[in-house]
């Protein structure tokens, strides 16, 4: 057939549709270097793309088969596929020989036969050899001789006795025919040289040679031995030995001795290119008579072939997440051997996870066999192994690569469970607070994180409005200067989202602790900042003794630890050995006796600081008056220039009035007083927490200066008068349980041992104040508080 002429169609006979081939890819998977057929992928049709040659292909045998293997993907396929190879009556019968010399001795009986070579036809059936025809004549005639393999062998017959005085040679015409349509022929001449009598032919000691040579075998073996015998003597009986017929790939491979008739190798033998040669040998005498015989080789398959392994299909790389069965690769097996030479056993390396499936003419699928996992294993390689069966077992290896291909399945995670950060308060705007750091297992994009603030509020505030974040590098920014006094700490979530498809976020919690500076200097409470510029006046009657407790200054800072921590100071004191002042409680006391004079007026002045750096401070201004009776001391606050004494004369009565009653007060507890001044005498130590209490703060989270807090974790309610010219404080309520030794109650009738807050007084004995009119102030941190002694009941407790 023609090239491109159609054998058949692949879509029809297989039930394909033909909108599929292209997406199918339909392609022969040859074995060979030659390809004789070839697939449209238009129509599915099976054309002829070389040429093809059935004796080429199949030689005398009477099938001849084409096999192919279709190979189709989406999904993958294989068809196998078999073209017979129909005869044609394309070769002509040939002869061996285009001349035959024979010698025919003349004592030649009629009826004598000679054996003359016969032709040989590739084609098969009808088409190949059929009859022999001589041309005519009167003193020969052509007969045949069929030896056991079925092959015709023309013969020359004397009709008539020969006459070498009368004619020493005859050229005879002998045709082959055969049975084709149209009739093919061949020829040879028949040359015949009458000769004296060689009346006995050379004679093989049999008809058919038939030897097995292994395709191993070495250059120079010998193949077997030729004999033939000859009964004649002298020159008649000298045989010698040549092939008059031999196919063109065994000329290359044996060669004949023509003395010996010993057949050897003189080129290499192959099982899977030739499996058997057929030859013809002819033993010749001195006389010319010839004897033939047919030689038969057979070769034997050795293991010299090693298994190969064709990679037809490699679908990389996988998703990971491919179910288990998913298709790899698709494989081909071929052993040019044969026989349990030709037996493969295929097997993989990596059996956990692929696994090997055989199909069919020995194809195989690597398909997987668990779950997979990119961020585990991102690469394989796996190994095929093929072995055979024969002797020795000849094995081959092939590693292909596999990528798996990453999905979006893994969350990014923080460094850290949760992020904490100090910053100094009014720290700028814009300053980097803390950076957060999360990481993912995926790849590419599914690998790229954006973090961002998840939107809360503290206090109605929106957290965007304390801090920002770059959502590239995760680091936040303040976004205003914080206050500690206003804000000491806040939390938030920070989200880390990834840019796969679709997108996996985690969240942490991110705490932002604000650290005091000493921005506050200290609110001085008592005595009352409100005074408006008037000097206050602290009465001591002449009654004092030394240790004796003149007033208290009592001041708060809004900063804590270290900052808040507040010392009192006389800054201006015209007898600095007349008073001192404690300098944590700021009780002013009497240093020493006083002098004995009737009134004695001192101006002083107390300064307040904290413990900050720098340290900030605040003062205050006192007019110690020493008299015998509270009339002594009406003069010098006459004399002021405060309106609010000399407003009205009934403000001026009513002094004197409440002056008198606390005159008659005074002396009726005058004993006891002095009794218990005395006994509590020693000025209050630092640490006593009965007769001091000291600043407190605490922080909301951890610290590197929570070391510096004050050991006293209770938090007061402070009393104390509106108007500081009245010379009037309370302090009272805890707040929690704590001690409630010489405190002093608002109400008349309150006992400060009371259980105000669930816990019992260890004291009943306390002093009372009275107060016009009073406000509570109930300060965080820190808070403050007044020890009071037990004294008599008068206007300044």
């Amino acid at each position: 057939m023609k090239i491109n002429a159609v054998v058949g169609n692949l879509v029809k006979d297989l039930g394909l549709n033909t909108n599929e081939l292209e997406i199918r890819k339909l392609r022969i998977v040859s074995h060979n270097n030659r390809n004789y057929f070839n697939v449209s992928l238009d129509n599915g049709n099976l054309y002829v793309s070389d040429r093809i040659d059935r004796e080429e292909l199949c030689g005398s045998e009477l099938s001849c088969f084409i096999d192919l293997e279709i190979l189709a993907e989406n999904p993958v396929n294989v068809y196998p596929v078999k073209v017979e190879i129909q005869d044609i009556n394309d070769n002509s019968p040939s002869f061996s020989k285009d001349i035959f010399e024979i010698g025919i001795s003349e004592s030649a009986f009629p009826g004598e036969r000679f054996v003359l070579g016969n032709a040989r036809d590739p084609d098969i059936g009808t088409n190949t050899l059929q009859s022999y025809t001589l041309s005519p004549n009167l003193l020969f005639s052509l007969g045949e001789k069929t030896d056991s393999e079925g092959t015709k062998h023309p013969e020359l017959i004397l009709e008539q006795s020969l006459d070498r005085e009368k004619q020493q040679t005859y050229t005879l015409t002998l045709t082959a025919s055969d049975g084709g349509k149209p009739l093919k022929t061949g020829t040879a001449l028949i040359k015949i040289s009458i000769q004296d009598v060689n009346d006995n032919f050379p004679v093989f000691n049999q008809d058919i040679y038939r030897t097995s040579l292994q395709e191993n075998s070495p250059i120079g073996s010998l193949v077997l031995q030729l004999s033939a015998t000859d009964k004649d003597e002298g020159s008649y009986a000298e045989v010698t030995y040549s092939f008059s017929h031999i196919p063109d790939k065994a000329q290359s491979v044996f060669t004949l001795s023509s003395e010996t008739g010993a057949v050897t190798t003189i080129g290499e033998l192959d099982y899977e290119s030739t499996r058997s040669y057929e030859m013809t040998v002819e033993a010749t005498d001195g006389g010319g008579l010839v004897a033939k015989c047919t030689v038969i080789i057979q070769i034997v398959d050795v293991n010299d072939n090693a298994p190969e392994i064709i990679i037809l299909s490699l679908l990389t790389p996988i998703p990971e997440d491919s179910p288990p069965g998913t298709l790899v690769t698709l494989i081909n097996i071929k052993d040019l051997d044969s026989g349990k030479n030709g037996e493969v056993t295929c097997q993989i390396s990596d059996l956990l996870t692929f696994t090997l499936k055989p199909s069919s003419n020995n194809y195989y699928k690597v398909v997987t066999a668990s779950h997979l996992d990119r961020e585990v294993n991102s690469t394989y390689n796996i190994t095929i192994t093929a072995e055979d069966e024969g002797f020795p077992q000849m094995v081959t290896n092939k590693t292909i690569h596999i990528t798996i291909s990453d999905i979006n399945d893994n969350l990014p995670l923080f460094d850290k469970p949760a992020y904490i950060t100090y910053i100094p308060e009014h720290t700028p705007a814009g300053t980097s607070v803390i950076s957060v750091h999360a990481s993912d297992l995926d790849e590419n994009e599914n690998a790229k994180i954006i973090y961002s603030i998840i939107n809360t509020h503290i206090d109605d505030i929106p957290v965007t409005s304390y801090v920002s974040i770059n959502s590239m590098t995760g680091v936040l920014y303040a976004q205003r200067s914080f206050d500690y006094e206003q804000l000491r700490e806040f939390q938030f979530q920070v989200m880390a989202k990834d840019s796969g498809s679709p997108p996996l976020s985690s969240n942490v919690t991110v705490r932002i602790c604000i650290i005091d500076k000493n921005d506050n200097a200290p609110k001085i409470l008592y005595p009352s900042p409100d005074t408006e510029g008037s000097p206050l006046f602290e009465f001591i009657p002449h009654s004092a003794e030394k240790g004796y407790l003149v007033t208290k200054v009592i001041a708060v800072d809004a900063d804590s630890g270290h900052n808040a921590w507040l010392s009192y100071h006389l800054l201006q004191v015209p007898d600095p050995t007349l008073f001192t002042i404690g300098q944590y409680t700021g009780e002013i006391r009497i240093g020493r006796d006083l002098p004995d004079m009737e009134s004695l007026r001192q101006k002083i002045v107390v300064l307040v600081k904290d413990n900050g750096v720098p340290s900030l401070s605040s003062t205050v201004s006192f007019n110690m008056v020493v008299a015998e009776t509270f009339q002594q001391v009406l003069p010098e606050i006459k004399h002021q220039p405060n309106k609010s004494y000399i407003s009205s004369n009934a403000t001026f009565y009513l002094v004197i009035a409440i002056a008198l009653i606390s005159l008659l007060f005074i002396i009726t507890v005058l004993i006891t007083v002095i009794a218990k001044c005395r006994k509590s005498s020693t000025p209050p130590s630092f640490g006593t927490y009965s007769r001091n209490v000291y600043p407190q703060f605490t922080l909301g989270c951890p610290s590197e200066i929570s070391d510096t807090s004050l050991p006293f974790p209770f938090s007061y309610d402070v009393c104390v008068t509106l108007d500081s010219k009245q010379n009037e404080i309370a302090y009272l309520k805890p707040v929690q349980n704590v001690p409630t030794d010489n405190l002093i109650d608002t109400e008349d009738s309150v006992i400060a041992g009371e259980n105000v807050t669930g816990a019992q007084s260890t004291q009943k004995e306390s002093c009372t104040c009275v107060p016009k009119s009073k406000f509570i102030l109930h300060l965080g941190v820190p808070e403050v508080g007044l020890s009071c002694q037990k004294r008599p009941r008068f206007k300044h407790c």
